[in-house]
């Protein structure tokens, strides 16, 4: 329905030439009944009738109280109705570290070609950026993809916290502090836009072929037991690996199609190629850090079969 227009019923004069009738329509281009007069006498004079006048003059006052301060006319919309069939833009949540100090971090982060929601940093206790607003889209995830969902930028919120990544003798720790500090957020942002424990991932899940943040350091476990991210059923899959360590692995394509249903961005090759093992790194560093060589073992394809 076009409110705006029943808003605006003004009305103009129509050109008219001697004799003919002078007829007055709406700017809206909406249909109202003529408001029409005989011209007479002098070419080009229109005799109104008093009830046109008074609602040209009516109409050009409220269009006046409407106007902006530059001149122009102020657009009314009326949102007192909303649709039942809506939801969020937001449907992923994607971890990363930074890489960088906390100062460099947030000059890349608000200065450069890259952005994310919110910053979480090193200090005791950590301080919450918020660099981007969340109904914007943030440059955090580049060429992604989960689940078949592929521009992951345009659907999620990108979380960055202040950590090196790989050190010297391995990884660096994330603090307590900042563990805390991200379990509160995540739990206000996946409460508010009702986000799926599956959909709660790493930049390394998203887009295994060339990242490896939030790194094997990060805790996931302990996420997934404060009710954030999901985790396998570790008693089943305790079987299933025993299963497989007896009866040997399964195929090549059969692995690229469990990582697939897990969400994974797996090749189709049917070799376990460069590009598959990478996608077994992914997993393993999420699911099981301790060993993340990228090989197919039964272990990690037990905990394949167990996720939610």
């Amino acid at each position: 329905m076009d409110t705006h227009a029943q808003h605006r019923r003004m009305e103009t004069e129509a050109s008219a030439r001697p004799g003919e009738k002078t007829c007055f329509v709406p700017v809206s281009g909406r249909p109202l009944k003529p408001l029409c007069s005989r011209n007479g006498g002098n070419a080009g004079s229109a005799r109104l009738p008093r009830l046109a006048g008074g609602a040209l003059l009516a109409c050009s006052a409220l269009l006046a109280g409407c106007a902006a301060p530059d001149g122009s006319t102020a657009l009314r919309i009326d949102r007192s109705t909303q649709a039942v069939s809506q939801s969020s833009r937001v449907s992923f949540v994607v971890l990363h570290y930074t890489v960088a100090d906390t100062p460099r971090s947030l000059e890349i982060l608000s200065q450069r070609n890259v952005s994310s929601h919110y910053l979480i940093t090193d200090d005791e206790p950590p301080r919450i950026y918020q660099l981007v607003d969340e109904s914007r889209r943030a440059w955090h995830a580049g060429q992604s993809e989960w689940y078949g969902r592929s521009d992951l930028n345009a659907s999620s919120i990108g979380v960055e916290i202040v950590n090196k990544g790989p050190v010297d003798d391995g990884w660096q720790a994330y603090s307590d502090s900042q563990i805390e500090a991200l379990t509160t957020l995540l739990r206000d942002i996946v409460a508010r836009h009702q986000i799926h424990d599956r959909n709660v991932v790493g930049h390394s899940d998203v887009a295994p072929q060339r990242k490896q943040d939030p790194g094997p350091a990060f805790p996931w476990k302990q996420l997934a037991d404060a009710g954030l991210g999901r985790w396998y059923d570790e008693a089943k899959a305790g079987r299933i690996a025993a299963r497989y360590r007896e009866e040997g692995l399964p195929p090549a394509h059969v692995i690229q199609e469990k990582l697939r249903r897990a969400g994974y961005a797996a090749p189709y090759s049917g070799t376990l190629d460069a590009g598959t093992r990478r996608v077994l790194r992914a997993v393993q560093m999420h699911f099981r850090p301790a060993r993340h060589d990228g090989e197919p073992d039964a272990e990690t394809l037990a905990i394949l079969d167990t996720l939610p």
